[in-house]
């Protein structure tokens, strides 16, 4: 049986897309960026801590995998979380204005005595933003909740003027790469 390590609805949402029956499980992993760590080590380290703690979550129910994922936007060395606030969520629209930025998705599937790792990288590039349509984006509430203050899925895709590589990885969960981890482990959709 497969579940999935997150709460996210645009996760659930994407899975589900790819034909698949999986349970959710709720976990609360610490998201901390240890000092020096790169940024693509960072991703990776805390999508396969979810998966780990999905598996151990379970107790040993046999035959379980688990999917665990995390996204990160990135700007050379910054990496943009969530935002806190209304201002953090302005500051990071304002940082990522105008440039090109990757966006880091890792996906660990972890199982009785397997695992295995994809990663997607894509660059971004937002458009040049002025203070008054950031305010009205981050006023939208849209911002929150999400890597880097942005939803390339809803308005935010009006901010984004050019993306180079996975669209669904920069929503938060790769399906190419999602596939064929599943299909590696044996796993097949709903017919």
């Amino acid at each position: 049986m497969l579940y999935l390590a997150s709460q996210s609805p645009r996760r659930r949402q994407l899975l589900d897309l790819l034909g698949y029956d999986f349970g959710t499980l709720d976990l609360d992993i610490p998201e901390h960026r240890a000092p020096g760590e790169p940024p693509q080590d960072y991703v990776s380290r805390v999508a396969r801590e979810k998966a780990g703690a999905g598996l151990l979550q379970l107790g040993g129910v046999a035959g379980a995998v688990v999917l665990g994922a995390d996204t990160e936007v990135v700007l050379d060395d910054t990496v943009f979380g969530k935002p806190v606030d209304a201002a953090d969520a302005h500051r990071m629209l304002r940082q990522l204005s105008g440039k090109t930025h990757r966006v880091i998705s890792s996906v660990w599937l972890v199982g009785a005595g397997r695992e295995r790792q994809a990663v997607s990288v894509s660059h971004v590039r937002m458009a040049a933003l002025d203070d008054a349509t950031i305010a009205a984006y981050v006023a939208s509430g849209e911002a929150f909740g999400k890597a880097g203050a942005y939803a390339i899925q809803g308005r935010g895709a009006a901010l984004i003027e050019h993306l180079s590589g996975s669209h669904s990885g920069v929503m938060g969960l790769p399906m190419f790469e999602t596939a064929a981890l599943l299909r590696d482990f044996g796993l097949t959709p709903r017919a």
